[in-house]
């Protein structure tokens, strides 16, 4: 048995299986040739040279993301932490650019993410930083873009993920907006109460208007109710003051009766006798009999004193200012 045929064989099938190898979908692979560089190759079965050609590196040609964290200071004295999001990828076209001009990519970005924040946000106040991220994505994603194409790399995108300012700060915040919230509740509540107000303000002044047309109504049905009934008794022979005392004396009794049914009533009428009604009446009878009397001297005496025309002798003649009572 040759041993040495045997070790020459089985070196020759490893070189010529060394000589094909493999790249993934979405790889490139950098083949040198003693140490030189000598081509890019895409994905699928690709051949080489064994010994001679060698796989210096494979290049990821997905879109990857880093996440930065910026602690920087806002033009407000704030000290707030950042979180920006860089998705970027190699150009499929400028892979020996990605390559062999940037070893470490990553650190490049992230200095020029430090570097463009670190800019932007001092200019802004904090509730600025909030309001304008998206203009601070877009000017990191701006300086990337210039920056790194040189270097074979394009910038998809950039994102302010999260903004994290100081603990106290936070606290602040939240208790002016808790603040904010309260005055606006009671904003509220003030403006329901005056609204309850107004409205049991004008449900009382209709009531009383209400009330009041009421009262008016009652007394007007009642004046025609007395002079109803005085017109009745005046046909049988009562005289007007009559019927006045007797209507008021039975309304008396009518007001005695009502307190009396009222069994938690602690009204007490005084004087009050059984002949308060007799005297009532012969008082109110003799009082309208006095006024009567009355009325009529006095019509009596303003018609004695009232000239007459033939008193003037001639239409120049001044009447006298005073006539006397009696002739």
């Amino acid at each position: 048995m040759n041993i040495p045929l045997i070790i020459l064989s089985v070196v020759g099938i490893f070189i010529l299986l060394s000589s094909f190898f493999t790249v993934k979908q979405q790889t490139a692979v950098v083949i040198e040739r003693f140490g030189r560089f000598l081509s890019i190759r895409q994905s699928g079965l690709q051949l080489k040279i064994p010994i001679i050609d060698r796989i210096a590196g494979r290049v990821n040609l997905k879109i990857q993301q880093l996440d930065v964290i910026i602690e920087t200071k806002t033009k407000d004295n704030v000290f707030v932490k950042l979180k920006v999001s860089v998705q970027f990828m190699v150009i499929k076209e400028t892979v020996y650019d990605a390559f062999y001009k940037l070893e470490y990519p990553h650190d490049q970005i992230t200095s020029y993410v430090f570097d463009v924040v670190r800019a932007e946000v001092p200019k802004l106040k904090l509730d600025d930083v909030f309001e304008r991220k998206d203009d601070i994505a877009i000017a990191v994603k701006s300086e990337l873009n210039e920056a790194m194409t040189t270097y074979g790399y394009t910038i998809i995108n950039t994102l302010v993920t999260d903004i994290d300012p100081d603990i106290q700060v936070k606290n602040a915040m939240n208790r002016i907006n808790a603040a904010d919230r309260e005055k606006t509740v009671a904003e509220f509540e003030a403006e329901a109460s005056r609204i309850r107000i107004v409205a049991k303000a004008k449900a009382e002044a209709e009531s009383k208007r209400l009330q009041g047309q009421g009262i008016a109504d009652q007394r007007r049905e009642i004046a025609r109710g007395l002079v109803e009934s005085v017109d009745v008794l005046n046909k049988v022979g009562i005289n007007s003051q009559e019927a006045s005392a007797l209507i008021v004396v039975t309304q008396h009794y009518d007001t005695l009766q009502a307190i009396g049914a009222d069994a938690n009533s602690n009204l007490i009428l005084l004087p009050n006798s059984p002949q308060a009604g007799s005297d009532m009446l012969n008082n109110m009878v003799a009082s309208f009999s006095a006024s009567n009397q009355v009325g009529e001297m006095m019509k009596n005496n303003n018609k004695k004193r009232k000239p007459k025309r033939d008193d003037y002798p001639s239409p120049s003649q001044t009447p006298p200012k005073e006539l006397p009572e009696s002739e």
